[in-house]
């Protein structure tokens, strides 16, 4: 058995990997489907990535996990309506999201719609259960505060890798693939995400909105930590 938590890196995905035996194993994926071969014992899979897109915007996952974050709140987007992100450039999104929504949407959300779409499409084949996840709620949980500085900085980072050393996930013993090009905070993230993955397993996850049932993700999406 073992649980993964996914990361969006630059060129795919990175994958941390924790083993009922120990082991802590780093993957890269193209893509997200991959992670059932990379991973074939995976009971859960927690991805850093918005999953469900609501019945209402904004979805509550987001207003609760934003109201959680406080000082950290802009780490959380407020996912936009598929229809939204369907659009095939961002000018068109923004038309479309200032109809619907009043307002527009930046690049940066926009950038997300291919893996958000990539994830989306994988769920119904993934064979393990899948949830949404948020590091930065992971690691308050963790710290039992909130980090001190951004991840991108020298003293959030130390900070980070702390929180991770003391919840037994070293990633000092990751050997992450060169080909993933992924960031530090690439690595944080995804450590941080099968921190999640592995309470989610345990059934100790907190989710917002409480009460969720993990892998509703499209019935009810949920951030998990």
């Amino acid at each position: 058995m073992s649980v993964v938590g996914i990361d969006g890196c630059r060129k795919g995905w990175l994958a941390v990997e924790l083993s009922g035996d120990g082991l802590q194993t780093a993957h890269f994926l193209d893509h997200i489907a991959l992670v059932a071969d990379a991973a074939p014992r995976a009971e859960v899979v927690a991805v850093d990535i918005p999953i469900g897109f609501g019945r209402r915007y904004p979805r509550r996952a987001d207003v609760e996990a934003r109201a959680q974050l406080t000082g950290q709140a802009s780490s959380v987007f407020m996912t936009p309506p598929r229809r939204v992100l369907a659009a095939s450039t961002h000018a068109e999104a923004n038309r479309i999201a200032r109809e619907v929504l009043g307002q527009g949407i930046s690049r940066q959300v926009y950038g997300l719609r291919q893996k958000i779409f990539e994830v989306d499409a994988w769920l119904d084949d993934a064979g393990a259960t899948v949830v949404e996840v948020h590091p930065e709620l992971a690691f308050r949980a963790m710290l039992g505060r909130p980090a001190r500085a951004s991840k991108k900085t020298w003293v959030g980072t130390v900070d980070r890798r702390a929180a991770l050393g003391a919840a037994g996930i070293d990633v000092d013993r990751l050997d992450v693939p060169i080909e993933s090009a992924a960031g530090v905070d690439d690595v944080l993230d995804a450590a941080a995400a099968s921190w999640s993955a592995r309470r989610v397993a345990a059934g100790t996850a907190i989710s917002l909105p409480a009460g969720s049932a993990p892998g509703a993700g499209r019935r009810r999406p949920a951030i998990w930590y």
